[in-house]
């Protein structure tokens, strides 16, 4: 079914996908997604069709349903803005095709067939959350076209993968300037960590932690106490409890905003008062949502900060961002907009929007200035980027500091 859709000045395809019928699990992944994908609806179109040369379409592969949602989101309206702003290269139209992967690893799979296989894409941007970007990488990779992760950290999201770059910092050094921040700023003796164990992002990121704050403290019982939860829990109170008894000073807890804020509260609630530190995930309006005034004082590593802008393409995102949408901009949104404009400047530079030329140019980005800093893709379509540090203040984040690799 095809409709047009536009909004705000800039317009966009969506794409809905639904699962069919039941497969065994003796099917590879692929297999499977290409399947589901056969049953795949466009609700949303506009501009040019598919096989028209004078439009470029750029993928969308985000969360916009499910668990990680907001974030989805939150990344989709910095690809809009700048899509707004820029919305054509080489004098063609820039036309975005979003697919929701609904925070779930089989249908990311589904999502990245039908961008690479159906939609034909030039390029990808996405996903929110290292696990779903992982799902899509070997569809993308086989159909050779280049994605663009825009805050996915775990490092196996480029590892092996020669069509799959990213734009934000790698959990190993996310987990090492958490570590030594805890250590050093926060002199923390003891320990604790609460991993999202059905969240590689969350395990990833707690084991860079756990052994770098062991190194930097020389004792091998600094870690006091291990707990896990999954994705969707709600009831803490065991894994909080036991975590009291041994009075940490500090605990680690990377996971999904919503989890780790109740996470928060109910610690809270059980008398806790140690300090809660995360990463990334924490970035987000919907964490300070949930957690209300119990997250105060819970500090976050990111990406960027709003109230410190770094160049002048910070300054007119911040000002961009603020008069369309009202609000203040996550930190995956500046990150979103600056991957949609590293796939434009690739393009430009390689006067080409086949996607293998495109991939050629993007190992080829160097000193890109972007919102949340300047871009250099190394060896292995990473990109060497600072961290932020930022904590809840009067129900906001407001920056604390900057380390630089």
């Amino acid at each position: 079914k095809w409709r047009s859709v536009a909004s705000g000045g800039y317009s966009d395809s969506i794409v809905d996908h639904h699962q069919g019928a039941s497969m065994k699990k003796t099917f590879s992944l692929l297999t499977l997604a290409a399947a589901l994908a056969a049953s795949v609806s466009i609700v949303g179109c506009s501009g040019s069709s598919s096989s028209s040369d004078d439009v470029i379409k750029i993928g969308v592969f985000e969360p916009l349903t499910g668990a990680n949602g907001a974030g989805g989101a939150d990344e989709y309206d910095g690809i809009k803005l700048a899509n707004k702003l820029s919305p054509e290269v080489l004098g063609k139209k820039v036309q975005l095709v979003v697919v929701d992967n609904k925070s779930d690893k089989v249908e990311a799979a589904n999502a990245a067939t039908v961008l690479a296989q159906k939609e034909k894409v030039n390029a990808v941007l996405g996903s929110w959350g290292s696990s779903l970007s992982m799902a899509g990488g070997p569809i993308f990779a086989e159909a050779k076209i280049p994605a663009v992760a825009v805050s996915a950290t775990n490092p196996a999201v480029t590892k092996g993968n020669d069509f799959y770059f990213r734009v934000c910092f790698l959990d190993p050094f996310q987990g090492t300037v958490g570590a030594a921040y805890a250590f050093n700023e926060l002199k923390a003796k003891k320990v604790a960590i609460i991993r999202e164990v059905s969240n590689d992002y969350s395990v990833g990121l707690a084991k860079f932690f756990v052994d770098h704050f062991v190194k930097l403290s020389g004792d091998e019982k600094a870690i006091v106490a291990t707990a896990d939860y999954n994705t969707g829990d709600q009831d803490f109170s065991a894994q909080l409890t036991n975590i009291k008894q041994f009075e940490p000073d500090v605990i680690f807890a990377p996971g999904n905003y919503t989890e780790s804020a109740l996470i928060i509260k109910q610690a809270r609630d059980l008398g806790i008062t140690a300090k809660f530190i995360g990463g990334d995930g924490w970035d987000i309006n919907a964490f300070l949502e949930v957690g209300g005034a119990a997250v105060e004082g819970a500090i976050v590593s990111t990406f960027f900060a709003n109230d410190v802008p770094i160049n002048k393409t910070s300054e007119a995102f911040l000002k961009s961002f603020r008069d369309e949408y009202k609000k203040e901009p996550p930190a995956v949104a500046a990150l979103g907009y600056d991957a949609y404009l590293v796939v434009l400047d690739a393009i430009k530079r390689a006067n080409s929007a086949e996607p293998q030329k495109i991939r050629e140019a993007l190992t080829q980005t160097k000193d890109f200035e972007g919102s949340a800093g300047s871009i250099t893709i190394n060896a292995e379509r990473n990109a060497d980027k600072a961290a932020v540090f930022k904590t809840v203040k009067d129900g906001k984040f407001v920056f604390l500091t900057t380390v630089k690799p």
